[in-house]
């Protein structure tokens, strides 16, 4: 008998009723117990099976206050994103200190950072509104200089996105797509020994023809890949997500993805349903082993007048139902690495025993 039809004859806490060795029944125990336990040993001496899709789990947010919180803590996450204007170091503005802070802050926590560049601040009025003066598309040589000016300023930052979420209309890469692989084949050039995430999209109507494109510019193959798969995880379906696997040659890692708490009047606030989501993402990533990375977006909740909302965390702290969806599916065995730390000491909200 394989292991494989043995587990399948048991049930959790007892022995099937009949073992397939000749016909002979389970009454004979001492057998039955011999040849479970030869195959227990077995399966001990056995290699481990490899890793899970999606071992490698991470949130992001742009506050470095996500970092100190004990509720983070808690879950042991190895890496983190941030979005980060892709000319800020270049022009000297205020975010480069905010960078600076986020950066120590990681790795304090022990937390990998990966970069992912994006347009210009300033992008946006207060109603969301674009403001295409401030979004121009830049010149790869402007890209460039740009780049290379973050990279002296941060040469701890080696995981990199070329370009954040390229084929969104907000972004200047939206309609050239042939510029955003001019952008990767840059980055990947003048950053040896750097992990670069190729295109980075989001799940949205047109996102193949994009990607098509992106590759017949791209050099070579390239081999990490980076989604949002918002759709996908919140209207519970797979197809774009599979469609952009096959699209695609190498790793996919959902560079930003989570359930939506709130979004517009598209999706009004419901924390429940944001949590049942968060569930699914999990079993989507899970889908394929090709999917090596998933980083949740985001840890702290805003103000309900805020147009969308993905927060693990309410504004005030406290954790959301999708907070526990994440602690329980990192705390199963093949999940995140074993936590480091125990957690915090009596910690307000958790529901396990707090540490003494």
């Amino acid at each position: 008998m394989t292991a494989a039809s043995l587990q399948r004859s048991v049930r959790p806490g007892r022995l099937p009723s009949r073992i397939g060795v000749q016909g002979q029944r389970a009454s004979n125990r001492p057998l039955a117990a011999a040849i479970v336990a030869a195959v227990l040993g077995l399966l001990a001496l056995a290699p481990p099976p490899a890793a899970r899709a999606a071992d490698v789990v991470g949130i992001a947010d742009q506050g470095a206050r996500m970092f100190s919180d004990p509720f983070f803590a808690a879950l042991d996450v190895r890496v983190s994103r941030l979005i980060v204007s892709y000319d800020a170091v270049l022009r000297r503005t205020f975010e480069v200190a905010d960078v600076e802070a986020w950066l120590t802050a990681a790795e304090q926590a022990g937390v990998e950072p990966l970069i992912a560049f994006n347009h210009s601040r300033g992008c946006y009025d207060g109603r969301g509104v674009v403001r295409r003066s401030s979004c121009r598309l830049p010149s790869v040589e402007r890209y460039v200089q740009a780049v290379e000016a973050f990279r002296r300023r941060f040469p701890q930052a080696r995981v990199l996105t070329a370009w954040n979420e390229a084929n969104h209309r907000s972004q200047p890469t939206a309609r050239n797509p042939r510029r955003a692989a001019a952008f990767y084949n840059a980055l990947r050039s003048r950053c040896p020994g750097c992990r670069v995430v190729a295109a980075d999209v989001l799940d949205q109507a047109g996102v193949q023809d994009w990607l098509r494109t992106f590759k017949r510019h791209a050099r070579g193959t390239p081999g990490l890949w980076g989604l949002h798969n918002y759709q996908d995880t919140n209207n519970f379906t797979s197809s774009t997500t599979r469609a952009v696997l096959k699209l695609v040659r190498g790793e996919v890692w959902l560079t930003e993805t989570g359930g939506i708490v709130r979004f517009g009047r598209r999706r009004p606030f419901d924390p429940e349903r944001a949590a049942e989501a968060t569930a699914y993402m999990f079993r989507l990533a899970a889908s394929s082993p090709r999917i090596t990375r998933l980083y949740i977006y985001q840890w702290s909740g805003v103000a309900r007048s805020e147009r969308f909302d993905a927060g693990l965390m309410t504004p005030a702290g406290r954790p959301r139902p999708a907070y526990y969806v994440v602690r329980r599916r990192l705390a199963r065995p093949g999940g995140n690495p074993g936590p480091r730390t125990a957690l915090p000491a009596c910690a307000p909200g958790l529901t396990q025993p707090c540490a003494g």
